[in-house]
C-alpha cells in the first residue's frame, strides 16, 4: 500500500490526450489569465494613483482586486505548465501549495465583499459618523483580518490532508481538488464530511450572513431617503451585488457537479463547472467596478485622454 511519504506526486488525469489542440488551449489561457492581471492590476494602479480614490470603498476595491490575481494564479500557470507535459504530474507540495492559495482565496473574496457591504453601509447609514468609522488605519487593518481569518478558515478545514496516508495518486481533474485528493487516501476520515461542512460554514455562510445584514439595513434605510440618495445607493451597491450573486453561481456550479452529475455530463463540462468562478469572477470584478462606478471611470478618461 502506499502512502504519503511515498507518494512524491499526483498526476492530473483529466487533461488525457489533446494532441494538438494544446496549442489552442494554451493560447486561450494564456490570453485569458493576461487579460485577467492586466484589468486588476490596472484598476488597482488607477486607484492608488488617483488621490481622489483614496477612500475606504477603493482601497477595499484594491485588495478585491488582490484577491482576484492571487485566486487566477493558483490556477492558470498549472493550466498551461500542464498543456506541454506529457505526464501530468505535479509534486505533492506543489499541488498542497495550490491548494492552500485556491482555498484561501475563496473566503478571502467572500470576506472582501463582506468588509466593503460594511462600508456601504456605514457609508449610507451613518454618513455623519462615516470618517470617524472608517479611518485608514482600521481600513487596512480590515483588510489584515480579512487575509488571516481566511488562511485560518482553509487552515483549520484541511489542514488534516496533509498526514494523510495514498493509496493513490491518479487525479481526475486539471488541478489539485480537495475532495478528489481525500478520495486517494487509504481510509476516508471523518473530518472529510467535517471540513466540508467548517468550510462552507466559515468562507460563505457567516460572510454572506454579514452582506445580507449589511444591505437589508441600506434597504431599510434607503426606503426613507430622497431619491437622488437612493440612486446613489443603487449605483455604489450594484457591482457588489452582482458579484456576490456571481459568487453563489459558482458555487452551485460546483456543488451540482461533485455531488450530482458527475457520470451525467460529458468530460469537459465536468471540469468546466467547478472552475467556474475561476474562469468569470476575477475578470467581472474589475469590469464591473470599472465600468459601473463613475468615479473610477472618470479617472480612466483622465489617465486615458487628458494625459500627453
Amino acid at each position: 500500500m502506499g502512502n504519503s511519504s511515498e507518494t512524491v506526486s499526483f498526476v492530473l488525469a483529466a487533461y488525457g490526450n489533446i494532441g494538438e489542440l494544446k496549442y489552442l488551449y494554451f493560447i486561450i489561457i494564456l490570453v485569458w489569465y493576461f487579460s485577467i492581471c492586466v484589468a486588476n492590476t490596472v484598476l488597482i494602479v488607477v486607484i492608488r494613483l488617483d488621490r481622489r480614490l483614496h477612500e475606504p470603498m477603493y482601497i477595499l476595491l484594491c485588495n478585491l482586486c488582490v484577491n482576484e490575481i492571487n485566486a487566477s494564479t493558483s490556477l492558470y500557470p498549472l493550466l498551461l505548465s500542464q498543456m506541454f507535459s506529457d505526464s501530468h504530474e505535479v509534486t505533492v507540495p506543489w499541488c498542497f501549495l495550490q491548494m492552500c492559495c485556491m482555498y484561501t482565496s475563496a473566503p478571502a473574496e467572500f470576506c472582501s465583499l463582506a468588509a466593503m457591504a460594511y462600508d456601504r453601509y456605514i457609508s449610507i447609514c451613518h454618513p455623519l459618523r462615516y470618517n470617524v468609522i472608517m479611518k485608514t488605519e482600521r481600513v487596512f487593518l480590515l483588510i489584515l483580518l480579512v487575509w488571516v481569518y481566511s488562511f485560518l478558515s482553509f487552515i483549520f478545514s484541511f489542514s488534516f490532508i496533509f498526514s494523510l496516508k495514498f493509496c493513490g495518486n491518479i487525479i481526475h481533474n486539471t488541478y489539485c481538488d480537495h475532495q478528489l485528493i481525500i478520495r486517494l487516501s487509504c481510509s476516508v476520515p471523518i473530518q472529510s464530511f467535517i471540513s466540508n461542512i467548517s468550510f462552507l460554514l466559515l468562507s460563505v455562510f457567516i460572510p454572506f450572513s454579514l452582506i445580507s445584514v449589511s444591505y437589508m439595513k441600506i434597504l431599510r434605510v434607503c426606503r426613507k431617503t430622497s431619491k437622488e440618495n437612493k440612486q446613489k445607493a443603487v449605483t455604489t451597491c450594484t457591482p457588489q451585488i452582482i458579484c456576490v450573486s456571481n459568487l453563489f453561481v459558482g458555487c452551485i456550479f460546483y456543488f451540482i457537479d461533485i455531488r450530482f452529475l458527475v457520470s451525467q455530463v460529458p468530460d469537459e463540462v465536468r471540469i468546466i463547472l467547478p472552475m467556474y468562478l475561476l474562469i468569470f469572477q476575477p475578470m467581472l470584478t474589475p469590469f464591473m467596478y470599472g465600468f459601473k462606478l463613475t468615479k473610477i471611470r472618470q479617472s480612466y478618461q483622465r489617465f486615458l485622454f487628458e494625459r500627453k
